[in-house]
């Protein structure tokens, strides 16, 4: 496969898309920026108001806890008012808590708004695999699912560079100082009328009619019932997964700051440039899923990010750690969203926005419980047994993929 025809069979996959599929598209690059400098600057802007670190994890627990327990909930209300609104609904109660946390800042309005973003970030995660999977053919769909998530991880990365100039040029018009509260506030209110627009593409998409059978209320959990072998099967490697993610990727910064003496400004450009790494790699994706399989993609390339995680780790020199950062970063996401695409094809139509419930679940429980375990072993022993957990782990779930779904030759019968 040269070049060529991969550059041909790209552009003719995503002429392939379904309208709906592109307006998506249009509103996930625009909410992916708006996002990126929302968490650059949401953390900055707490800690301008004169409150501590304990706070903001607090608020992230708050977020990440609401966004498992409300997945479950979120998937029938998804199939309830249709993906069109539940996009909608999503992204609105995003912008909506941005809003907020800027007008009235206080204690009582950022745990309350959290839990709001939580809600909308569950709505709008549970309803994506399912519309996409409505919006696209066989053919095309790998492309869909991780250009969607590709363009938002890059953008994401502008967003990051963005945001670190945003508050000196609001300070600069309002005569602040661009690290006091009222720059902050003022980047965060522009990010929320970003965020608002981005939701203007979704208008434009047409709902499609579901089958009274895909708005039944025990459908999706007399499919569990019959098929919980295989709903395990697809659950099980994500939630571990979670879980080693959990344990280092919120600490990230504290670790080339405390490990390697890295300065702001250079765990900044860090990692603006791996989210941009990450994107690209999951927009390469589905390329070499067409060719290796989805599953296979899976295994090779999460299976390979788990030694560069090793010399993420336990490397001496920040060169070498930083550039196992982007390798590890890139090989091990850009497998995910070909794997939503395949759990997607592998359930009916009813239960898509239940098993994306589960889905969502599986990703947010280990950021939900392994932070705090994490934390407690950095106090007392520092980062390598956080380091060998994840290896654990990760190693554990790629052979999972590996034992479930990799194809197997079947043994020739006896005649």
């Amino acid at each position: 496969m040269n070049a060529n025809n991969v550059i041909q069979t790209y552009i003719s996959r995503v002429r392939a898309f379904h309208p709906n599929a592109r307006l998506y598209l249009v509103s996930a690059l625009l909410t992916g920026a708006a996002l990126g400098v929302y968490r650059l600057l949401f953390n900055f802007y707490v800690l301008s108001l004169g409150y501590d670190e304990r706070l903001l994890g607090q608020l992230i627990t708050v977020t990440s806890m609401t966004a498992l327990l409300m997945a479950l909930p979120m998937g029938y209300l998804s199939d309830m008012i249709g993906r069109k609104w539940s996009l909608l609904l999503g992204g609105s109660s995003v912008s909506l808590a941005i809003i907020m946390m800027v007008l009235f800042p206080s204690t009582p309005i950022f745990y309350a708004m959290n839990m709001l973003m939580g809600a909308g970030q569950s709505l709008s995660a549970v309803t994506m695999s399912p519309f996409l999977m409505e919006n696209s053919g066989e053919k095309e769909r790998t492309y869909l699912f991780s250009l969607s998530v590709g363009l938002q991880t890059a953008a994401g990365s502008v967003g990051n560079w963005v945001g670190g100039y945003l508050p000196t040029w609001v300070g600069i018009s309002r005569d602040a100082s661009p690290t006091g509260s009222t720059a902050y506030a003022g980047a965060l209110a522009i990010i929320a009328l970003g965020s608002v627009i981005a939701l203007i593409p979704l208008f434009w998409i047409r709902s499609l009619n579901l089958n009274r059978s895909q708005r039944a209320l025990f459908t999706p959990f007399e499919y569990a019932a019959k098929h919980p072998v295989e709903l395990s099967k697809l659950i099980l490697p994500m939630l571990i997964i979670s879980l080693g993610a959990g344990l280092i990727m919120p600490f990230m910064n504290v670790f080339f700051r405390n490990v390697h003496l890295a300065p702001d400004p250079v765990i900044g450009t860090l990692f603006a440039w791996g989210s941009l790494a990450m994107g690209i790699g999951i927009i390469l994706a589905p390329p070499l899923a067409d060719r290796l399989g989805k599953v296979q993609l899976v295994v090779i390339t999460q299976g390979l990010s788990i030694p560069f995680l090793a010399i993420l780790g336990f490397s001496p020199w920040f060169w070498m750690s930083a550039t196992a950062y982007y390798i590890r970063l890139t090989l091990m996401n850009m497998g995910g969203p070909v794997y939503q695409a395949f759990v997607m094809e592998h359930v009916e139509a009813e239960s898509r926005a239940t098993v994306a419930s589960l889905v969502s679940m599986a990703n947010n429980f280990g950021w939900a419980f392994s932070p705090t375990i994490s934390g407690l072993l950095q106090v007392k022993y520092g980062f390598n047994p956080v380091f060998m957990m994840t290896i654990a782990l990760y190693s554990v779930a790629v052979f999972m993929y590996w034992y479930f779904f990799w194809p197997r030759k079947k043994a020739p019968q006896a005649v």
